[in-house]
């Protein structure tokens, strides 16, 4: 069976990280710049990063447009969940609130219980984001102090810590076992 192929938004922000992650994982990692390295993917990171640089980059080179035209499973973390959010590209139904833990120096690991798994998994906040308001179809899968930072909605997972900075791999592979169930969904 041929690997995965995951793309990783790389027009800024953290990137390289998840490329490395992925790798690690077995799957082929896709760094995309253009809407046309969409093709042929079987999923997407968008990474963390700057949200607002994040939405000028995507509608100078068309890839706000691409990624909501793109049916495959997409996983962002950090500005990749506020870039997802309903007040941008709106392809998640949750409503995000920047820095909502606080500046730079307010950045803090954590152990998150998530729904799912048996050990809690270390999570790094960096300028996190939380989610404020969840659509009905979104699932909750992990809060800080009552505010979810783990979600998903379909084929969509956000979370609004950086997994890719850890040792720990279980949030991607949460990831790449949607793209797989996904795959044979469309496949079939």
């Amino acid at each position: 069976m041929e690997p995965l192929r995951i793309g990783v938004l790389a027009v800024q922000g953290n990137f390289r990280e998840h490329v490395a992650m992925l790798r690690r994982l077995g799957a082929e990692a896709v760094e995309v710049r253009l809407p046309e390295q969409l093709d042929g993917l079987d999923g997407l990171v968008i990474p963390g990063g700057e949200s607002t640089t994040f939405m000028r980059l995507m509608q100078l080179y068309g890839l706000d447009d691409a990624i909501r035209r793109f049916d495959r499973p997409v996983f962002g973390t950090c500005a990749g969940m506020i870039v997802l959010d309903r007040n941008h590209l709106g392809l998640v139904d949750v409503a995000v609130r920047r820095n909502a833990f606080g500046r730079q120096v307010a950045s803090f690991e954590s152990d998150l219980e998530v729904a799912g798994e048996q050990e809690p998994v270390r999570a790094v906040f960096i300028r996190a984001p939380w989610v404020e308001e969840v659509g009905p179809d979104v699932e909750v899968l992990a809060e800080v102090d009552g505010r979810p930072v783990l979600a998903r909605e379909g084929r969509f997972l956000v979370a609004a810590f950086h997994p890719e900075l850890t040792e720990d791999t279980r949030i991607h592979e949460r990831f790449l076992s949607m793209v797989k169930e996904e795959a044979g969904v469309v496949r079939a």
